[in-house]
Order: C-alpha cells, then structure tokens, then sequence
C-alpha cells in the first residue's frame, strides 16, 4: 500500500521539475544574444505509478500515481536547417570573398583614369605621332622618351601592386589552412566531450550548440557537410572527403612551391592535394592562382608584345645621328644561348629550348591561295591543337585560323609579309607540366612557361617551303622545345627567332639608356637603300604610331586597343557577377537563419509566459507540501492517546 509520506514525495517532486523548468527559462533568457544559442525546453512527464500489473499488486482501485519528472531538457533544432544553412555558408564565404579582392583589382586596373596604362599608352602613341609630323626637332623627341619612361613607370607599378595583392591572398590561404585545423580540432574535441555526456544519459545542449556553430563557421571557411547520423561517429566532409571523424581530425598543411613561389594546401596525412570547390579558401585560391594569375599574364603580354613590336620598328629606322638597329626599349633574354638553349634541371647540360618569336624567310601576300592542304599541330592548354588548311584557304585565312584555333601561339604577317609565330601565356587552369611533344601529364612532365613556344609542326608545307619557316614536314620535321638545339629545325637563322624573355617582363620594362641619353637617336625614319633617312622623314615614327590600330595580335586579341578592352570588360563584368552573386547569397542566407531564429531563437514573451507557468506549478507543489506536512504533523502529534 502507499507510504504515508508518499505526499511529502509527490511534492519534492513537483518543487525539483518546476525548478529545472525556472532555472532553463532563466538560461534561455540570459542567452538571448548568444551566437549560435538555441532555446532549450524542459519535457514533463509522469512518475512510474506504485503498482506495475502482476498478480502481487494490491486490490486498490487504479494504479496510484507518484507526480512528476523530467524527462528530458532537449534544445529546439532544425538538423534539415541546419544542413542548409551550412551549405549556404560555403556559397556566401566565396562571393564575399570574390567581391571583396576583385574590388581590390579593379581599383590597381584603374580603369578608365589619367594615370592609367591606357591613358598613358595613348599619350605614347601620340608623341610618335607628332615626332612623325616634326621629325627634326628636339621637344618632340623629348616628349617620346618621357612617354616612353611614364609608360613603363605605369607598368612596372601596376605589376607591383599585382604581385602584392597575389602575396597578400597567399597569407589570406595560409591563415585560412590555419583556421581549418583550428577549427576541425575544436569540433573533434566537442565530439569527445558530447559522446561522454551521453554515455551517462546527459542531454549536453550548450555543447551541442557550438559544436553545431563550429561547423557553420567551417562551412564559410570550406564547402563541408556535416553527418548526423551516429553521435560517436559524428563527421564532417570536404568535397566529400572526411575531415572530422569522431574525436579525430585530419589536418591541412601549405607545402610546396610552384614555379613563383607559391605553396599549396595539401592533407597532411598523405599530402594528397587539398581541392576547394567553394567556401573562402576556394575563392582564395581561385583568386590567387586564378584572376590576378590571368591579371599579370596580360599585362606581361601587353608589356612584351608592345615592346617586341616598337623595337621591331625601331631598328628597321634611322635616328638624327644616323644610327640604326637600336632598340627603344630594354630587352632582358631569360637564356643567355643565342639559340635558346637552356638546362632547365640544373644538371650542367642543355635540355630545353626557350624561343619566344620565330619569322619566316618569305614574304607572303595575305589574300594568295595556299594551294595545298595540310595540318599544323600547336600547343594548347591540354595537349596539341590542330590547325587545318586547305588548298582554298587565303594566307590571312589561316593565320587568323591559327589565332582562334586555341593555340597558345598567335600568328601574323610582319611589316615585310613574312609569318612570324608568337608563344603567350600559358592558360591559368594548365600551368602545371606538359610532356615532350607538349601533351598535359605524365612522367617526363615538365614546367611550361609562359612566352615559350612548345612545339610546331605541319604536315604539308605552308610552314615548311611556302613559309619558309620549318626545314621539313612531319613529326620529323618538328619544332619541340623538350629537346636542346631545337632551333636547329627552324629553316631560319638566329636573326629571325628571339629567345625568351626574362619573367615578367611588365616587371622590368624600360626605355633603353641609349636613347635616354641621346634623343637623337630615336629612329623617326626608315630611310633607303640603307641610307640614313632624310631630314623631315618620319615614316618610323608614323609606323610605330600606327601599331596602336594594326592587327599585331596581343595574345589572343588583334590589336592593343582590343587588348585593353578585352581586359577592362573581363575584370568589370567579373566584379559585377561576384557583387551580385555576393548580395543574393547573403539574401538567401539571411532568410535561412531567419526561419532558424524563428524556431529556435528565444522568444522573451514565451519564455516569460513559460516562466509564469512554472512559478504557479512550484507554488502549487509547495502549497502541497505545505498541506501534507499539516497533515502529518497532526497524525504524529495531535493524535493518540
């Protein structure tokens, strides 16, 4: 039968639940501003009832209640939320990211300004110009070095401010690794800590909150998702990769070095390459390696093509003091072998060979039919491109086939029609290694360069005798830079090919000393029959003005004005999709944590209610106490005998 003290029992009980309920309401309230906090909630439920159904329970009416526990203080969760908002956090840390650089790079573009490179081309184009209007006098000459010197000065500076904000987003990856593993660490540790908890049937809530932002804060850092399904085996994955498995955590490192300098992160128990597809060390990287890379390559080929193109012209002319073949600006060869010949492994012997630019013997007409058909195979960024002509085809028709086949060579008739080939950069996403011959991948991998020509190689005879730019047909007959005394394939000689330049060549552009110190020798004329030119001639001058609108491809464009529109247009339209995608992400983001603070946020007016609901339900238990005790009190002393 029921105790006598059963009362006293029931009440205690009653007291313990509605306090818990008063203290978690009180806890609640005083983390309203707690990031990532979510409302707690306490589960009443009854106590077992005295008599279980046998056969040795007593014959009383009903099973006989004994009040009330709690049975659980559980936290207000979405874990489907939760996922969203995770994944979202990804989306978010990339754009902001993007938005926030490319800004950077259209500021260094300073596009359009006075002090632009632009502006200051423009205003070299047209001091040559008037030089061809006013060949003999001093001023204008002055005018064309001191074009000459801003421009480079422009170049060199942009170059500089492009090489510091690739510095400042390769700290920005190495301090982004860092976080990671923190943060991985952090996360395996709270699982440690969580499973423990449960072992002994604790609901651990508050660790289960920053273990749930840990991962959010991941999540902007990296593209992870998070495994619920198990609590001791609690993952994290990156691309689907495991990050965090349990209490263990695999941790990141930034190693290696590639041919500038910069490392790259890679998990350090296999040293296997790490790959971000989103998240902010995704964009790092993609900015890095990828938009302000492209930034410097152009500008690199704006700098080496404009100063191959001017000296080209300027040698051809005469200056007042007679003097020809003089460049008007520095060039600095990466090789010091006039053929090219270069050891690129360090081992004492020639192994490569480093051409920038190679001409045909022959003069071409542009509009003349090849008459013969044939394929060229050219380097591209993941292997050989074909080039095909036809005996139909038009010189022009195939040299603008060659600059739009894909090729990282671009192709154009000189000032005296012969075919001249021109290695560009290397595409960003292919930098890594190409195989003799030029294919991407495998063992006999070796760096490719920017500004080198790889491989060409015709299987009819436009580069062969119509060209006069290879010795013969077929993979024979190839140029192959894998290979030392490559040149030897060339039906030229060194006069009409260039080595490399010397890297960076915005970096170290300059106007040559010889004409700082003496104007009079810029050459303003061509001259004939290799004379000197005349008084009043500025047929040079007028040439070197024109390059500005001649088709004399810069890289992939045709002219320099298309080169700088090209530019302008790609850095403008890249920062106007980052900003948008940026704000709509955020957006989204927003709203989804919204709709959590909506689920699991602390309400003041509700817990406020629950806290009125509690203080009655204690009240009541200790009225109850209260009265049972009275009870007793006058069983055990006011009764009897």
């Amino acid at each position: 039968m029921p105790s006598t003290f059963m009362g006293i029992e029931i009440a205690k009980r009653g007291l313990d639940a509605h306090n818990l309920g008063l203290m978690t309401i009180g806890h609640n309230l005083t983390n309203a501003s707690t990031e990532g906090y979510s409302r707690q909630r306490v589960q009443l439920g009854a106590m077992d009832p005295l008599y279980a159904p046998d056969m040795t329970r007593e014959d009383t009416a009903g099973q006989i209640g004994q009040g009330v526990l709690v049975d659980r203080v559980e936290r207000v969760r979405d874990q489907l939320l939760d996922g969203r908002i995770v994944a979202e956090s990804g989306n978010e840390g990339y754009w902001s990211t993007r938005d926030k650089y490319l800004l950077s790079l259209e500021d260094i573009q300073n596009e359009p300004s006075n002090s632009s490179v632009r502006t200051l081309m423009d205003r070299f184009w047209a001091s040559w110009q008037d030089l061809s209007q006013r060949p003999d006098d001093s001023a204008a000459r002055a005018a064309v070095v001191s074009g000459g010197q801003a421009l480079a000065e422009g170049m060199r500076n942009r170059y500089q401010r492009l090489t510091e904000l690739r510095s400042v987003l390769d700290g920005d990856v190495r301090g982004t690794v860092e976080q990671v593993n923190s943060l991985a660490k952090e996360i395996a540790g709270l699982n440690s800590q969580i499973v423990q908890s449960k072992a002994i049937g604790d609901n651990p809530n508050d660790l289960l909150d920053r273990r749930d932002l840990l991962v959010e804060k991941l999540g902007h850092l990296v593209p992870v998702t998070a495994d619920h399904r198990d609590s001791d085996e609690f993952m994290v994955h990156v691309n689907g990769i495991v990050l965090v498995q349990g209490k263990i955590a695999r941790g990141l490192e930034v190693k290696g070095s590639d041919a500038e300098g910069f490392a790259h992160p890679v998990w350090s128990d296999t040293g296997l390459a790490f790959s971000a597809k989103g998240g902010s060390l995704g964009a790092l990287l993609g900015l890095r390696d990828g938009d302000v890379k492209k930034e410097v390559q152009t500008l690199d080929t704006l700098a080496l093509s404009f100063t191959d193109l001017v000296n080209e012209t300027h040698r051809a002319g005469y200056g007042l003091n007679g003097k020809t073949g003089i460049d008007f600006f520095n060039e600095y060869p990466a090789v010091n072998d006039v053929s090219g010949n270069y050891d690129s492994s360090g081992s004492g012997k020639f192994d490569s060979t480093m051409i920038y630019r190679m001409t045909g013997k022959n003069a071409l007409d542009g509009q003349a039919l090849v008459g013969f058909d044939g394929t060229m195979n050219l380097p591209g960024p993941k292997g050989m491109v074909k080039v095909d002509y036809h005996s139909t085809d038009t010189v022009a028709d195939v040299v603008n086939r060659i600059n739009v086949s894909g090729a990282e060579i671009s192709a154009r008739l000189d000032r005296e029609g012969r075919l001249e080939l021109r290695a560009t950069a290397t595409a960003v996403a292919e930098t890594a290694t190409v195989t003799a011959g030029g294919a991407a991948g495998g063992s006999a991998a070796r760096t490719a360069p920017d500004f080198v020509i790889r491989h060409v190689e015709d299987s009819g005879h436009f580069l062969v005798g119509y060209a006069g730019l290879l010795k013969s047909s077929g993979p024979a007959g190839a140029y192959d830079w894998s290979t030392a005394g490559a040149a030897g394939s060339l039906a030229v000689s060194t006069r009409d090919f260039a080595v490399a330049p010397l890297s960076h060549p915005s970096g170290w552009l300059e106007v040559n000393s010889e004409i700082k110190n003496d104007p009079g020798s810029i050459a303003a004329g061509f001259g004939e029959n290799g004379k000197p030119a005349a008084p009043g001639d500025g047929s040079a001058a007028i040439a070197i003005a024109a390059l500005r609108t001649k088709p004399v491809m810069v890289g992939s464009q045709r002219t320099f004005d298309d080169h700088f529109a090209d530019a302008v247009a790609r850095v403008g339209l890249e920062g106007e999709r980052a900003q948008t995608a940026s704000k709509t992400h955020d957006r989204i983001g927003k709203e989804l944590r919204d709709l959590r603070q909506s689920t699991s946020g602390v309400n003041m007016d509700e817990e406020l209610a629950d806290m009125i609901k509690f203080q009655h339900g204690y009240a009541a238990s200790a009225k109850f106490m209260s009265t049972v005790n009275e009870m007793l009190d006058t069983i055990i002393n006011k009764m009897g005998a």
